[in-house]
């Protein structure tokens, strides 16, 4: 599929899940920089355009580095993919670790969300 196509598919997903569920904040995972040109590349593309389709239904857009996310879920930010799999799975009370992995990832931000701005302040 060209690149372009790809976009065009990721916004209508984005746009269908905002107005099927509508959020009013979301957890993005904020680029960091990757030695792999190409795919960091590609990653930025479609970054752009979550970012651009959350913005523009009104979605408060919160994010975080992977570094972030691994300290906010286990207290340690080089932590294992593994280990972040299964504080998640821990978390959420899960009988297993989700998946795929972009899943557990997905959910791992959430979670840093919550433990970073709504921990504390109101029941969820």
């Amino acid at each position: 599929m060209r690149l372009e196509d790809r976009l065009l598919v990721i916004r209508q997903d984005i746009m269908d899940l905002v107005s099927r569920h509508k959020p009013q904040v979301a957890a993005v995972e904020r680029l960091f920089f990757n030695t792999n040109v190409t795919t960091a590349m590609a990653v930025a593309h479609a970054r752009g355009v979550i970012l651009l389709s959350l913005a523009e239904a009104g979605v408060e857009i919160f994010e975080y580095t992977p570094l972030q996310v691994k300290s906010k879920l286990t207290g340690y930010g080089m932590a294992e993919k593994s280990q972040i799999q299964s504080m998640v799975q821990r978390t959420l009370n899960l009988d297993k670790p989700p998946k795929p992995d972009d899943a557990a990832d997905g959910l791992a931000l959430c979670i840093c969300y919550y433990y970073s701005r709504m921990r504390g302040k109101r029941q969820v």
